[in-house]
C-alpha cells in the first residue's frame, strides 16, 4: 500500500510521532493508501521551513520572471502526470474519472494563469501636481497557510496556493484529510521542477486540535486562505483575529437557480442537471434551490426528471460514469442521507432519487417542500435539489434572496432587460445567466453573508497575497 508523507523543505517525511491515517476509496469502502497524520509539531516544522525560505531564501527575491518559469515547469510536469493526479482524486473522494481529468486541466490553468498574471500585472503610477511622483509596489506578505476542501482537492488547492507563490510568498498547504494524495503529488513535482526548499510545504492531518488548528493559531503565519464549511470558517476567523492575521474565506452556499417562462428549456434543463448533480452535488456553488415559473413548471419538471434519471451512475473509475455511485466519505453520506427523512423534508416529497447502494445517494429531486423546510434552508452538499414554482419576477427575487448564504445564483431567460435586473438585485457573489460554472480567473470569486469573507481571483488575489506599498518621491524642489 502506497505511503504519502508530508512535504517539508523539499523532503517527503513521516510525522514526527509516526502517526498515520487511512485513505479510503469511498466506492469500494476499502483503504487504498496510508497518509502521514500530522499534528502541531509537524505544522510548526512546516511553518518554520516556510518562514526561513521567505526570510532568507531566493523565492521572494528572484523576481517575477524566474518564478513564472518555475511555475510553468510545474504545470508541464502536472500535464505529464495527468493520469496519476486524476486517479488520486477519483480514489480519494469518488469523483468520476472524466471529471477528475477536467479538474486536472483546470488546476494546470490555475498554475499558469497566476504565474502569468503576477508577471504581467501593472501597478499604479500617479504624477502629482506638487512636484512629487507616486507609485505603488506589491510586496509579498510572507507565509501563507492554505487550507483546501475535499470536494475539488486539486483544483481548489491550486486555486489557493498558486497566487500566493506567484507573488513571492511561501506556503504551507493542508489538504482535507479525506482527499490528501493529489497535494502530495504536486509537492513532489514542485521539487522536481526546481522549487527552492521551503517554498511549498504540505502537511496532512485533521483540523481541530491537530495540524489545521496549529496553522490558524500560529503568529508566524501571515495570511490564511480557507475553503470549507461556514461554521469552520467562523472559528478560523475568530482564532486568526487574535494575531490580526488576515483571512480569505470561501464558505458554503445554497445557490438559487431561477428559470423564467421565456427560457430556452433544453438549455435550462441541461444546466439545472449540471448545477446540482455534477460531482454528486458536492459543490459549494450547487444550484440546490430550483425556482421555475409556473407557466412552464410541469413541462420543465417532466424533462428535468427524465434527464436526472438518465445519468449513468456507477464506478467512478469507469470513463462511462457520469454520476458516482459514492459520496466522498461515510460521514458525508450519513449527513446527506439525513436530509431525505420526513423531518428535513417538512412535508416535501421525493419526486425521484433517494438512497442508493453503499455510500451513494441517487440524483434526487424534491417538490412541495415549504420555504422553512431544512432541505430548503440548509446546505446539503449532495445531489439533492428542491423545486418550487413562482409567478412573478419579484417573487422569484424574494425567494432567491431568502437565505443566509450568497455565493452564487443562476438566471435563465431570453429577456435581456430581465437578466440585467436580476443580476443587479440578487445577493450573490456570482450570477450566471443561461449557463453555470463558467469561470474567468480574472473575476472576483467569493460570496455574501455566510458564504464567506473577501474575494479571490486576478487582482483580488493579488490584493490579499501582497502588502500594497505607496512610494512618494520628490522630483521638483521648486
Amino acid at each position: 500500500m502506497d505511503f504519502y508523507g508530508h512535504i517539508i523543505a523539499n523532503e517527503e517525511v513521516p510525522s514526527l510521532d509516526g502517526a498515520t491515517m487511512p485513505d479510503v476509496d469511498p466506492y469500494t469502502r476499502e483503504e487504498w493508501a496510508t497518509i502521514a497524520c500530522g499534528g502541531k509539531a509537524d505544522a510548526d516544522r512546516a511553518i518554520a521551513a516556510a518562514r526561513e525560505a521567505f526570510d532568507s531564501g531566493p523565492w521572494p527575491r528572484m523576481g517575477y520572471e524566474k518564478r513564472q518559469q518555475l511555475m510553468h515547469r510545474l504545470a508541464d510536469l502536472m500535464e505529464e502526470h495527468t493520469d496519476e493526479l486524476a486517479m488520486a482524486d477519483t480514489l480519494d473522494m469518488g469523483k468520476p474519472i472524466t471529471q477528475a481529468r477536467h479538474d486536472v486541466a483546470r488546476s494546470i490553468l490555475n498554475v499558469r494563469f497566476f504565474a502569468d498574471h503576477a508577471r504581467m500585472s501593472a501597478a499604479e503610477t500617479l504624477p502629482m501636481d506638487t512636484g512629487h511622483h507616486a507609485y505603488t509596489r506589491w510586496e509579498p506578505v510572507g507565509v501563507v497557510a492554505a487550507i483546501s476542501p475535499w470536494n475539488f482537492p486539486l483544483m481548489l488547492g491550486t486555486w489557493k496556493v498558486m497566487p500566493a507563490l506567484a507573488w513571492g510568498n511561501t506556503v504551507v498547504w493542508k489538504p482535507a484529510e479525506d482527499s490528501p494524495v493529489s497535494a502530495t503529488i504536486v509537492g513532489r513535482l514542485a521539487i522536481e521542477a526546481g522549487f527552492p526548499p521551503g517554498v511549498l510545504n504540505i502537511v496532512h492531518g485533521y483540523g481541530p486540535d491537530s495540524a489545521g488548528s496549529a496553522l490558524t493559531e500560529s503568529p508566524d503565519v501571515d495570511r490564511i486562505t480557507f475553503t470549507g464549511e461556514s461554521g469552520t470558517g467562523k472559528i478560523i476567523s475568530g482564532v486568526a483575529s487574535r494575531n490580526l492575521t488576515p483571512v480569505s474565506l470561501e464558505l458554503g452556499g445554497k445557490g438559487a437557480n431561477i428559470v423564467f417562462e421565456d427560457a430556452d428549456l433544453d438549455n435550462a434543463v441541461h444546466w439545472a442537471v449540471e448545477a446540482i448533480f455534477r460531482n454528486a452535488g458536492q459543490v459549494c456553488l450547487a444550484g440546490s434551490r430550483l425556482y421555475v415559473q409556473r407557466g412552464i413548471y410541469e413541462d420543465f419538471m417532466a424533462r428535468y426528471k427524465v434527464a436526472a434519471e438518465a445519468l449513468v451512475m456507477g464506478d467512478p473509475k469507469d470513463p462511462a460514469t457520469q454520476f458516482s455511485a459514492a459520496l466522498a466519505s461515510e460521514e458525508h453520506f450519513t449527513k446527506v442521507q439525513g436530509y431525505l427523512g420526513a423531518d428535513a423534508l417538512g412535508g416535501g416529497r421525493v419526486l425521484t432519487g433517494g438512497v442508493g447502494d453503499g455510500w451513494s445517494v441517487k440524483p434526487t429531486i424534491i417538490t412541495d417542500a415549504p420555504a422553512d423546510a431544512r432541505v430548503v434552508k440548509e446546505e446539503i452538499f449532495g445531489p439533492v435539489t428542491v423545486a418550487t414554482p413562482f409567478d412573478t419576477e419579484e417573487e422569484a427575487l424574494a425567494l432567491a434572496n431568502d437565505t443566509r448564504y450568497g455565493l452564487n445564483a443562476m438566471v435563465f431567460t431570453e429577456n435581456l432587460s430581465r437578466a440585467h435586473r436580476m443580476a443587479a438585485r440578487l445577493n450573490a457573489g456570482t450570477v450566471w445567466v443561461n449557463c453555470f460554472f463558467i469561470r474567468d480567473l480574472r473575476l472576483p470569486f467569493g460570496g455574501f453573508g455566510d458564504s464567506g469573507v473577501g474575494r479571490e481571483g486576478g487582482n483580488f488575489s493579488r490584493e490579499f497575497m501582497t502588502e500594497p506599498k505607496a512610494v512618494v518621491m520628490q522630483i521638483d524642489q521648486g
